[in-house]
């Protein structure tokens, strides 16, 4: 019984936490969102939620959980447009909210802690964990990973996970810390801005889930 993982699978899974992690969608927008509003600890709440989404995805595909992408695959409708829906409706409240100032003043990121933004973690966790392209992602991801590396075990395949979220919540901490220390030089009209288009980017993703499975559905009954 193998106790020890092979030595590679850790660097290889955080590298490809770092590729899950920054690539922009829907997720990092409102994670960024979140870092310039609320400081280091706003962005890192956020990243914890998406964390925690790849996390579990990728716990499933590492098992050889084959059901899951298959239900996915199945329920493919359902799931995007209630992930679209949320999207929209995150989207919608962070286009009509105006800036809070209050967050922008340092004496204010400096007493924030992480549990002052702990609601942040299920609402990015969530929005991971439907949507579709991640999930299947995650699981391609998974399939093909023994072309840089082997994973024969349990513990391979567990470390691989541990390593995945590793590189992820490295890449959010990195983010969210460079995003701290710039965003003081934002004003409230700029950062009223910022809302306006993250809104609006969340908004766009969540149409563009919503209107694939109704154009879909639609050519079925053509």
């Amino acid at each position: 019984m193998q106790l020890i993982p092979n030595p590679l699978i850790i660097p290889v899974g955080m590298v490809i936490g770092v590729l899950v992690a920054a690539p922009v969608g829907p997720v990092n927008v409102l994670c960024i969102q979140r870092a310039i509003e609320r400081g280091f600890w706003g962005g890192v709440a956020a990243g914890i939620g998406a964390v925690l989404g790849d996390g579990l995805i990728a716990f499933f595909a590492a098992m050889g959980v084959g059901a899951i992408s298959g239900a996915v695959q199945n329920y493919r409708t359902v799931i995007q447009i209630i992930g679209g829906l949320a999207l929209a409706g995150f989207g919608l409240k962070l286009f009509l909210s105006g800036p809070r100032i209050e967050m922008l003043h340092p004496a204010h990121a400096d007493k924030a802690t992480l549990k002052d933004f702990a609601w942040d973690i299920p609402q990015t966790f969530f929005l991971t964990i439907t949507n579709p392209g991640a999930v299947l992602g995650l699981f391609a991801i998974f399939g093909g990973v023994s072309t840089f590396v082997e994973v024969k075990s349990n513990i391979d395949a567990l470390t691989m996970v541990a390593a995945i979220m590793g590189g992820s919540m490295a890449w959010w901490v990195l983010l969210s810390n460079l995003i701290g220390r710039i965003r003081h030089k934002i004003d409230g009209a700029r950062f009223g801005r910022i809302n306006r288009i993250a809104g609006l980017l969340l908004i766009v993703f969540g149409g563009v889930l919503i209107g694939e499975m109704v154009m879909k559905n639609l050519f079925r009954f053509i």
